[in-house]
């Protein structure tokens, strides 16, 4: 189903007999798939260009396309409009005729965007065409987002809102509120916020008595200023609203996805809802993807891993398994490998559950398993696609695992994850899958255990003497410290006095051996391959921890709460 904007350039494009029925079907079908604008797709379909498109907007609107490149706008232009309405609207204010005020519109073919303006500034309003990264880049030059301090924001909601939501009657009710000037700040400022604070979380969560918004920085959660009670319905709907999902379904969980722009840069979040007993608690994941350097040289990993990475996701076939609980990095690691070897010599496929960020030139495909889309359905697909290199998100099920190996045995090779403790431990549990010790033998080549740690501070970075405790919980004697230096952060402004600024990758890589196969081939428990491993030289993520602390990186209590000896 396409949105209102996308289906009147749909029946313009038809009309004009500028492509097909089929034509357009397939860019119907991939906005459906991808969610990317139908605009862009129309586009990257090669079916028109900007200019063009542009050009047919403003005939069909009769108006004009404008070059907003060099234009400097006038105070008492700008002023007519509120910032809150610039950003949420997509507008720029150009002149103003004594009754008509000419904008530009980020989404011309919205025509409630002129009839609420109309209202709103109690002015005629004539939409002209532009550039959408135009008028993007006028609107954070003129209309700048300086987020208040919260206590100042929580103080100019001035909203009649009733305890636990008594004052709605209605879902229009709850939908007007939701866009309210008020909100849409206070909510705008939020994400604002959580962007420039990196946060790769945001959480709203009603309880009894209060409403949370707590943000997850380097893994860690902050919570910042909880605001009212009342409070919790109209922003968690605006949040809704934003993520295309129905505000009036509070039963039962819903997924979503809000795209925006903030600072002039592309930022996606993923929206997950849940019920609970006092209301909907919803989560954004933040997938800002101008703070992500899929490099693996900046991953933290050491050189010597590092070194035998790169040898093994250039072998011609096999199968490298990441492993890692949710939150420890195995995506970025995938990507940054991925990017790596990608080539115009070799096709690489991806299926993934969702899609985190584009990458140039490998097809990647969504996985919807609502509909029946599942990994091993889309790696028998892949199959016939000519592959040379497969990346499969995560392996789930023994379809999945067989399939993987299959793909390995047939020559090609193939990335995925595994949600084991360990490296080791995903032997077992391909094992506990259903999967033969021979066919793991002859296809892995590699498991990476990985874990992200909090980097110290480097702004209040502190020199500290361990205790006897210390140095004995972390398996050490003073004699292997030697005159190595400890570190902690004091804590500043600049990490939010917690000490901690960033984080890093702290590994382990297992890679096949005829010694390690033999175990394998024996079904040998999870402890007995760690040791052999160990014997042949595999850092532990425990050691790999120590070598972060030894380095001056990280702290003791960092590494003991994410390894285990």
């Amino acid at each position: 189903m396409l949105d209102p904007e996308s289906q009147i350039l749909k029946d313009m494009f038809l009309q004009e007999g500028i492509c097909s029925e089929n034509q357009i079907l397939e860019v119907e079908e991939e906005f459906q798939r991808t969610g990317k604008p139908f605009s862009d797709l129309l586009i990257d379909f090669g079916l028109t260009t900007e200019d063009d498109m542009l050009q047919l907007i403003a005939t069909s609107l009769a108006t004009d396309v404008v070059d907003l490149k060099d234009v400097e706008l006038e105070k008492n232009i700008v002023d007519m409009v509120d910032p809150e309405s610039a950003r949420m609207y997509g507008i720029i204010p150009l002149s103003f005729d004594g009754s008509t005020l000419t904008i530009a519109s980020r989404n011309p073919l919205n025509y409630h965007i002129s009839d609420d303006l109309r209202f709103i500034l109690n002015k005629n309003i004539h939409i002209v065409v532009g550039k959408e990264k135009q008028i993007d880049a006028k609107i954070e030059k003129y209309y700048p987002l300086v987020a208040e301090s919260m206590h100042d924001m929580l103080e100019s909601l001035n909203i009649d809102v009733q305890e636990g939501g008594e004052g709605f009657e209605s879902i229009q009710d709850i939908a007007d509120m939701a866009n309210d000037a008020p909100i849409v700040k206070f909510v705008d400022v939020i994400m604002y916020q959580a962007i420039k604070a990196k946060a790769s979380d945001v959480h709203f969560e009603p309880f009894e008595k209060e409403f949370k918004i707590r943000y997850r920085v380097d893994g860690a959660l902050y919570e910042m200023a909880p605001p009212p009670k009342n409070l919790a319905i109209p922003v968690i709907s605006r949040v809704k609203i934003m993520s295309g999902l129905n505000i009036s379904e509070r039963r039962l969980p819903q997924d979503g996805r809000i795209q925006l722009k903030i600072g002039g840069r592309p930022v996606d979040l993923r929206v997950s809802t849940l019920p609970t007993q006092f209301g909907e608690s919803v989560v954004l994941r933040v997938l800002d993807r101008s703070v992500v350097n899929l490099d693996l040289d900046v991953l933290g990993i050491g050189e010597d891993v590092l070194k035998e990475i790169r040898r093994i996701i250039r072998l011609p076939n096999g199968v490298l398994i990441i492993t890692g609980p949710t939150g420890s990095g195995k995506t970025t690691t995938l990507y940054s490998a991925l990017k790596e070897i990608n080539s115009p010599e070799d096709k690489l496929l991806t299926a993934e559950d969702p899609v985190e960020y584009d990458l140039e030139g490998i097809i990647q495909l969504p996985i919807h398993e609502s509909v029946g889309m599942t990994f091993g359905r889309a790696l028998r697909a892949f199959l016939r696609q000519d592959p040379d290199i497969i990346m499969i998100g995560e392996i789930r099920d023994l379809d999945t695992a067989r399939m993987a190996i299959q793909a390995a045995l047939t020559g090609h090779f193939v990335f995925s994850t595994l949600h084991t403790n360990d490296a080791p431990g995903a032997i077992t549990r391909l094992i506990d899958m259903g999967i033969e010790p021979f066919l793991i033998t002859s296809s892995l080549t590699g498991i990476f255990g990985q874990r992200l740690i909090r980097k110290i501070c480097v702004n209040c970075k502190t020199e500290f003497n361990p205790t006897e405790e210390d140095i004995k919980n972390l398996g050490l004697s003073r004699e292997e410290i030697g005159d190595r230096k400890f570190y902690y952060g004091k804590g500043c402004q600049a990490c939010n006095n917690s000490g901690y600024r960033g984080r890093k990758a702290i590994c382990e890589l297992m890679p096949m051996n005829n010694a390690t196969r033999k175990l394998i081939m024996e079904r040998a428990p999870t402890i007995v391959l760690k040791e052999k491993a160990r014997e042949l030289g595999m850092r532990t993520l425990r050691e790999d921890g120590i070598r972060s602390i030894l380095d001056g990186e990280t702290t003791i209590e960092e590494v003991l709460k994410y390894t285990t000896a």
